[in-house]
């Protein structure tokens, strides 16, 4: 079982940024617009480069605070 984090995304920003890590919440700026997912591919992405890691979306695929998950590489 992996860990979970709480994310706040911001979107459409200059670069794609971990901005925040506070325990279990992470604040990421994405670089693309809130549009056709892109921002939730980004911000996959991202974390999944981050962590070194599987990163799935648990919650709020439609919403700025979203739940990810974020497995170990097997």
């Amino acid at each position: 079982m992996g860990k979970m984090y709480s994310v706040t995304v911001r979107t459409r920003a200059s670069e794609t940024t971990l901005l925040k890590q506070e325990g279990d919440h992470l604040t990421v700026a994405v670089h693309a617009p809130p549009e056709d997912g892109k921002a939730n591919r980004e911000l996959i992405k991202f974390l999944s480069k981050h962590f070194d890691a599987d990163v799935k979306i648990l919650r709020g695929s439609a919403s700025r605070k979203k739940m990810v998950l974020v497995n170990e590489k097997t």
